[in-house]
């Protein structure tokens, strides 16, 4: 299987949101390391924070309300590159 899959990172440079996004752009990268071809960095400004996924939101700050749980995020990715697999200790309910 080959990655193919593009996540991008969108953060407002004026909110300082730049270390947030890094932090969740290498959680994906090092869970999804097979299943993604990259995972960008997008500036922006106005408080935004968005991560899409081959163009589709899985996750929008001012939509969803704040930022996501790693986990809840590594779920919502999951389930547009790699549906159907584990994620192990994240998919846990209890």
């Amino acid at each position: 299987m080959s990655a193919s899959h593009r996540v991008v990172i969108t953060y407002c440079t004026q909110c300082r949101w730049l270390l947030r996004a890094q932090w969740y752009q290498g959680e994906l990268l090092t869970t999804f390391e097979d299943d993604l071809a990259e995972v960008a960095l997008a500036p922006a400004t106005g408080g935004v924070f968005r991560v899409d996924v081959d163009g589709e939101p899985v996750w929008n700050r001012k939509r969803d309300g704040g930022f996501p749980d790693v986990t809840e995020l590594k779920r919502r990715v999951r389930d547009v590159v790699a549906p159907g697999r584990s994620l192990g200790h994240a998919d846990r309910t209890d």
